[in-house]
């Protein structure tokens, strides 16, 4: 099920259990109490609870409402502008995030928007360079997509020797602005590997920070450099480990519409590779990893 179906699912189930709630609230349970009321009356006791219920019984829907609205109206609300939970299915943003973790996404940072059609009602910020964040595929919106923001609307982004620079706010007019060099310092080499092949890892500066990168020295380098402009409303998203990642390199800017939230902390690793004479089921997981939980550079 997509993340629109989840969200369409539980906003109708929220609707339908209130409506429920509402309507045995204000109009059958007043019924049931005069009900309970006239038999005390006729009776000249007080009945008890259990003996009230016996003669005046709520629905088993109406019980179910009452119980079930307030929690699916809690988790539609945390969900839709507070926090909602991912899970990390590939490698583009190792070393950062691993196959395998479960993140939590903050709604809230970049607008409030309906859980449904996504129409912004609240502008409440916008991303900065460096962040971490989920956004809607621009290619099929239906996939959440994660990766790092390079590139602010306005900028030029420039990509040479494996490595990016920022000319930033000169939108189409940035032959007199400086480049600014995301800067890049070895750490080692062989913690990750791709066909066998070590991968360089780095520590990469921007203006807002610095994080960890990956860099596989057997792909090509582009020595002329290639050049994109980032308009209004855009951002330049690129995952971490930087020659294997589809990202706006190969398909272009994400507009603001598709930006879902800031990934902010790990809750949940775990790991499933194993040896192959393993009996267990591969999707059952081989350990967790306590280390990876806390706060995402």
């Amino acid at each position: 099920m997509t993340t629109y179906y989840f969200s369409l699912v539980l906003v109708i189930a929220t609707v339908l259990t209130g409506i429920i709630w509402a309507i045995d609230h204000w109009l059958w349970k007043p019924k049931r109490q005069e009900k309970v009321a006239a038999a005390e009356h006729q009776a000249g006791v007080k009945l008890d609870e259990e003996a009230a219920q016996r003669l005046a019984p709520q629905s088993a829907l109406a019980d179910f409402s009452q119980a079930a609205f307030p929690v699916l109206l809690a988790i539609l609300i945390l969900r839709s502008f507070v926090y909602e939970p991912f899970r990390i299915p590939s490698g583009s943003m190792l070393p950062t995030l691993l196959v395998g973790d479960f993140i939590l996404v903050e709604k809230f940072r970049y607008g409030l928007r309906d859980p449904i059609k996504r129409h912004e009602f609240l502008q409440t910020g916008r991303p900065d360079r460096g962040d971490v964040a989920v956004f809607k595929y621009p290619v099929d919106p239906e996939i959440d997509y994660i990766k790092r923001v390079i590139g602010l609307p306005g900028d030029r982004i420039v990509y040479q020797d494996k490595t990016f620079y920022v000319q930033p706010g000169c939108y189409q007019q940035c032959d007199d602005v400086e480049r600014i060099e995301l800067s890049q310092e070895l750490i080692t080499s062989g913690d990750f590997y791709r066909q066998n092949t070590p991968l360089q890892r780095y520590r990469e500066t921007s203006s807002h920070g610095d994080y960890e990168i990956l860099v596989d020295p057997s792909r090509n380098i582009i020595s002329q450099g290639i050049q994109w402009d980032v308009p209004e409303g855009h951002y330049f998203f690129v995952g971490d480990n930087r020659d294997n990642s589809l990202d706006s390199r190969y398909w272009g800017m994400v507009n603001e519409d598709l930006l879902v939230g800031r990934a902010v902390f790990v809750w949940l690793s775990l790991e499933f590779e194993r040896s192959s004479t393993s009996w267990l089921p591969s999707w059952v997981p081989s350990r967790v990893r306590f280390d990876r939980l806390g706060r995402i550079q």
